[in-house]
């Protein structure tokens, strides 16, 4: 191969990824660091498991559609009924103007992150739990409900559409990634958003 057939490869595949780029994909690498590429990829290291998701730009989030852990068989898993709720009157009887719009039982804010709040029955899945919900992603239990009892979770969504677009109800196999202690804080989740599950041998030590 000649020098000019080299350049324009090159320059073909610099072409194939700019276009990529312009439609909002993007190769994240999280762990210690955040690493940004073309290729609608998503790659999480947590330890030995490794995790890849397709992303695309959604309304309030971005919607995982492509994921797969061949570390999941690990953890108990556990069949529930899972529901979505919003932080809106229509899910929680709370409007805007209420002091405790938006917070969870245990005191956190409500979020849609990589590790959401949901909510569940806390004698079953213990404040603090955290779950990975196949079609969802990872959930932290931070609230429960008078409807949520037994096997059954309510995840959390920003807004009342994504709750009809992206989840409805659904019978799912979850898994049981840590058990929880029964309390939960923003600075734990917070730091689990930053770190991963990695975060979780802090709070041990």
């Amino acid at each position: 191969m000649n020098r000019k057939q080299f350049a324009s490869i090159l320059a073909l595949f610099i072409l194939v990824l700019t276009a990529f780029a312009k439609d909002g994909y993007g190769y994240n690498v999280i762990g210690d660091h955040n690493l940004q590429s073309t290729f609608g990829i998503k790659e999480i290291k947590e330890g030995q498991r490794v995790v890849k998701k397709r992303t695309v730009s959604a309304s309030s989030f971005t919607q995982v559609i492509d994921k797969t852990d061949v570390f999941l068989d690990q953890y108990p898993k556990v069949r529930v009924v899972a529901t979505g709720y919003y932080a809106g009157y229509e899910s929680t009887g709370k409007t805007p103007s209420d002091p405790s719009y938006g917070i969870t039982y245990s005191g956190v804010k409500v979020r849609r992150d990589d590790y959401s709040t949901i909510a569940a029955d806390l004698r079953i899945f213990p404040l603090g739990t955290i779950l990975y919900i196949p079609g969802y992603g990872y959930g932290v239990v931070a609230d429960k409900g008078g409807a949520i009892r037994g096997h059954k979770i309510d995840l959390y969504f920003e807004t009342k559409q994504d709750v009809f677009d992206q989840w409805g109800k659904k019978s799912v196999d979850v898994y049981v990634v840590r058990r929880g202690d029964g309390k939960l804080t923003e600075a734990f989740l917070n730091n689990l958003n930053q770190k991963g599950i990695a975060a979780m041998a802090e709070v041990a030590d």
